[in-house]
């Protein structure tokens, strides 16, 4: 297991939002838990010090390309980058300094999914440099994928059939629990003993981690198959749990 940096950027600062929150054309009804001046690259130079490596930078919605271009920079081919992606400007991103893509949105058509699509953002970078996002939400006894910025619930069941069939398109998954994402609730112990139990690569759990315990618990419950990404709970971005704790966590952890 590793801890895996993020950088969120929402109206072009790093910020900290309650991510189910976040609705197209309504910025008065996203809930910011932080933000700060502080550039992106910044951060990206001090995880690049600290030697956190696999992170991301999620653009979330317009307005926030220079301040990802400069953390990039800052760390190339330290970071991936997420939001917006499609076959016709990740390779810009990947020259820019990404490590890898991240993509969701692109590969749903009205809530369907698409494998010509897969196929085409497959082709465009590579499998190797390519991540899916299956953030999620609990739908009755199963998870099911959620794009547009987690607006919208598509079809996708999280499951070890889908994860299979997907695994030969990318090289690791990033999978944020929806419903606790960016709320210092704890962790979805469910969804980690899942992605443990059936996914057949490298797959980033991130959602509710408020401390050290809750970093300890997906080390246990994902049997060191699960990395985990902590944001909002970090003193850096206006929490309690000490960045320099995790640090050393993730050192304990090599």
């Amino acid at each position: 297991m590793r801890i895996r940096p993020c950088i969120d950027l929402h109206q072009g600062q790093v910020r900290q939002i309650v991510g189910n929150s976040l609705r197209d054309g309504e910025v008065a009804r996203t809930q910011v838990n932080f933000a700060t001046e502080r550039s992106a690259a910044e951060f990206a130079r001090m995880y690049r010090e600290d030697g956190l490596s696999g992170g991301h930078v999620i653009m979330l919605g317009p307005g926030n390309e220079a301040q990802a271009r400069a953390a990039l920079a800052a760390d190339p081919d330290g970071l991936q980058i997420g939001g917006g992606i499609t076959p016709e400007n990740a390779g810009q991103w990947l020259a820019a300094g990404a490590a890898k893509v991240i993509v969701t949105s692109y590969l749903f058509v009205d809530g369907q999914f698409s494998r010509d699509r897969l196929a085409a953002m497959a082709a465009a970078v590579g499998p190797e440099r390519l991540v899916l996002d299956l953030s999620c939400r609990r739908c009755g006894d199963d998870y099911r994928v959620a794009a547009r910025r987690w607006q919208e619930t598509t079809g996708m069941k999280l499951d070890g059939q889908t994860l299979r069939e997907l695994s030969g398109y990318c090289s690791e998954f990033l999978v944020h629990a929806v419903e606790v994402e960016g709320q210092r609730s704890g962790i979805d112990e469910t969804l980690v003993r899942l992605l443990a139990e059936i996914c057949p690569t490298v797959v980033t759990y991130a959602g509710g981690v408020r401390s050290l315990a809750d970093l300890s618990s997906i080390a246990g419950l994902g049997r060191g198959r699960v990395d985990a990404t902590v944001g909002s709970a970090l003193d850096i971005f206006g929490g309690d749990l000490p960045y320099r704790a995790v640090v050393e966590f993730d050192r304990r952890m090599i």
